[in-house]
């Protein structure tokens, strides 16, 4: 009985598979997606593929919630001993979920290629377990956390041992010391200005006096002249009217420097 010739082997793809043990794949970082949530806002998150092997490795992104979620690339090809970053971005979400946490989860699958593959030769037959391709899975957590705030403004700190208003800077502005010598400067020299006026017219006033005094003493002398001459010669003497007259020069002085 002749044998039978074998059958052709079954071509799952035309992008062949290796077997690789799941330890010899891609490193992924990190494993728990975080989205920093807002309410009506696009959120996105990154992931780092590494393949530290030495042979083509093949990838493809699931999630639990394909609406909710866009995955940049989805699948994709990591050259041996190098990284591929993939961005997850989260849809604008118009209500927060209960005690902000989110059910949804990403799978990862990978499985070695053969040399020189591009990302169009990605197949689904690909990351088939059933087909006796060895895949490797990992699952993701997805996190939400609190958006950063603004940082506070801090006010700044004076130097050590000098008064926060005691700045010294270089476009003519006073430090504390100079401010207060001239705040003292500037009380100090109206007090000074008001004891000298205070002098001045203490001055005046004792001058103005003593020629009062002068006044009333001449006064005086002029009536006795006059009473004398008026008994000696019945009428007003010559000397009366030149002390009438001086009396008159002074007080005019007088009126006029007060």
């Amino acid at each position: 009985m002749p044998l039978s010739k074998p059958k052709d082997p079954l071509i799952i793809s035309s992008f062949p598979c290796f077997e690789m043990t799941a330890a010899e794949l891609l490193d992924i970082e990190p494993l728990e997606l975080k989205f920093p949530f807002e309410l009506k806002k696009q959120i996105s998150c990154s992931l780092q593929l590494s393949n530290k092997t030495d042979n083509y490795v093949a990838f493809k992104v699931k999630t639990t919630n394909p609406k909710k979620y866009c995955v940049r690339p989805n699948t994709g090809i990591v050259p041996p001993k190098s990284t591929c970053d993939v961005i997850v971005t989260m849809q604008a979400q118009k209500e927060a979920p209960p005690d902000m946490q989110c059910k949804d989860k990403f799978l990862l699958q990978s499985v070695a290629a053969g040399p020189g593959p591009v990302s169009k030769d990605i197949t689904p037959e690909m990351f088939n377990k059933e087909a006796g391709h060895l895949v490797e899975e990992c699952k993701l957590r997805v996190a939400y956390v609190s958006p950063p705030q603004p940082p506070s403004p801090v006010p700044e700190e004076s130097e050590e041992g000098s008064s926060p208003r005691a700045s010294v800077s270089d476009n003519g502005k006073l430090n504390g010391s100079e401010f207060a010598a001239q705040i003292t400067r500037s009380f100090a020299e109206p007090q000074d200005k008001s004891a000298e006026e205070k002098a001045l017219i203490t001055k005046l006033m004792e001058e103005k006096n003593n020629a009062i005094q002068q006044s009333n003493r001449l006064r005086q002398e002029l009536d006795q002249l006059r009473h004398q001459g008026n008994k000696s010669h019945g009428g007003v003497s010559f000397l009366f009217v030149i002390l009438v007259g001086l009396v008159g020069i002074i007080l005019g002085y007088l009126v006029k420097k007060t």
